[in-house]
């Protein structure tokens, strides 16, 4: 089972979230594809030493930064039109999840919803 982390999961991680941290620590031992859009890195990144945790995670070895390509953009815009939303990086989460058949890892499920109600999603 591959996993794509959105924002909520980000902040969970870097709050302590016990759950969150063990379902993605057990994918990456395991080397299942961890995937995080880089809109969301963008969105829940700050910098600094309070941070370490979520750096420690973003920098493991078997988790990949999804690039926002032009088209992988207006895919997202078109899934958004169609949606009636305006969220840019929820639908790129939903759409990474869906080309990767992942399960997504967050703590927005009635947002991405309303994107794709047939992503699994496990709440953080």
């Amino acid at each position: 089972m591959s996993l794509v982390l959105d924002t909520g999961a980000l902040i969970a991680l870097e709050q302590g979230d016990r759950d969150t941290a063990a379902v993605i620590e057990v994918a990456l031992r395991e080397h299942r594809a961890v995937l995080v859009p880089a809109g969301v890195v963008g969105q829940a990144w700050r910098g600094g030493a309070r941070q370490a945790r979520l750096g420690r995670v973003l920098n493991a070895r078997d988790l990949r930064v999804e690039p926002l390509t032009d088209t992988g953009a207006r895919t997202a815009g078109v899934l958004c039109g169609v949606a009636g939303t305006a969220d840019v990086i929820d639908a790129s989460v939903v759409l990474i999840a869906r080309r990767h058949n992942a399960t997504v890892i967050s703590s927005d499920r009635s947002d991405l919803e309303v994107l794709d109600p047939t992503v699994p999603i496990v709440d953080c």
